[in-house]
Parts: structure tokens; sequence; C-alpha cells
């Protein structure tokens, strides 16, 4: 007699291994969504630094490299933040597609186990 939607399905190895890389892809997924947000925060705020660039009038500015503020002159900061947007832009982009690999590969993973387990197994998150 089965209780509360319980399954005589056998849990193998395979079966095993695949939710265990589930697990592992999710976590990732989480991952990159905090990385992606990082990465646009960090975009919008070149972004600013160079709008505020523009506007300034100053030769001379001050830019942060490291923990210490240096008086650089505006065109060698100008350069460096459009460096660090382009390298920005990148590192995004990248995340993006890895985070699009990962979904495909769990979605992969959801077809195998939802058609062995049914209902037995929740995969979804609430």
């Amino acid at each position: 007699m089965q209780q509360g939607g319980a399954s005589d399905t056998e849990v193998t190895w395979e079966d095993q291994q695949n939710i265990n890389k589930f697990g592992r892809l999710n976590n990732r997924f989480h991952e990159l969504e905090d990385e992606i947000k990082i990465a646009k925060e960090t975009c919008d705020n070149l972004e600013d630094a160079s709008n505020e660039l523009i506007l300034t009038d100053e030769e001379v500015v001050r830019f942060q490299i490291g923990e210490v503020f240096a008086h650089v002159p505006k065109d060698e900061v100008e350069s460096r933040i459009e460096e660090m947007k382009s390298v920005t832009s990148e590192k995004l982009e990248n995340l993006k597609e890895e985070k699009e690999s990962v979904l495909a590969e769990m979605a992969e993973l959801k077809k195998i186990l939802y058609g062995k387990f049914k209902d037995s197994i929740n995969l979804e998150e609430d």
C-alpha cells in the first residue's frame, strides 16, 4: 500500500548522479545570477564614472588605484575606464553564456528525471 504519492521506482546509481549533478548546476546557476548582478552594477558604475569625467573641466583627477587615490591625468583616466568597461562587459557576456549553458543542461536533466520519477521528484524552486 502506497502512502503520500510514494513511488515504487527504484533509484539507480545513475539516477542519483543525475540528481546530484542537477543540484550542483542549480547552485552554479544561483552563483552566476549573483555574479551577473555584480557585473551589471560594475558596468553601471563605470558608465557613471565615465559620464562624470566628461563633465569635469579638471586636467588632473583623483583616481583610485587599489586602496589609495592618485592624481592622474584626465586622458589616462578616460582610457583606463574604457578598458575597465570593455573587460567588465566581456566578463558579463561570458557569465550570461555560461548561465544559458547551465539552464540548458538543467532542462535536459529535468526531462530525464521527470520522465522516470514523474511527480515523485520535485526539481522546481518555490
